[in-house]
């Protein structure tokens, strides 16, 4: 099931990699910072121990999206940083345009009975300045 999900996530990225976001779309992609295979600058490491919720939404640069995993060039206050995610790294992926999201379970978690799956509710309208990456917390939107 979650490399089905993960397979979507890497079609998705793909699509968008070659035509651009369509329409209103836009994603918050949560992932473990500690995952052995993430590349991110040490700074975003230090400053995010232990995941870090990016946007793909008004600014993002060079994605490429291979069968592991995609890079993306994102400007965190005005310094692009280049980051490599593994899909395996990936925790949650949002559209909140469509209400749409995906959770993956952490090896900790498996003793819960939560479907990895679920739909996500829509985020506060807090728009972010064009050329800036924001880092949120997707506690809102977990249920």
């Amino acid at each position: 099931m979650h490399r089905a999900m993960r397979g979507l996530i890497q079609e998705v990225l793909a699509r968008v990699a070659e035509e651009g976001l369509p329409g209103k779309h836009h994603f918050f992609i949560t992932f473990d910072t500690m995952h052995p295979d993430v590349e991110i600058a040490d700074w975003l490491s230090d400053r995010y121990p232990g995941e870090m919720t990016i946007v793909l939404q008004h600014w993002f640069d060079n994605l490429a999206v291979t069968d592991e995993g995609f890079s993306v060039t994102l400007n965190f206050g005005d310094s692009p940083e280049g980051l490599y995610i593994p899909y395996d790294a990936i925790r949650t992926f949002v559209d909140p345009s469509v209400e749409f999201g995906l959770r993956f379970e952490t090896q900790e978690d498996e003793d819960t009975e939560e479907a990895p799956m679920q739909e996500m509710a829509e985020p506060e309208d807090d728009e972010p300045k064009k050329g800036e990456a924001q880092v949120v917390s997707l506690d809102s939107f977990r249920k």
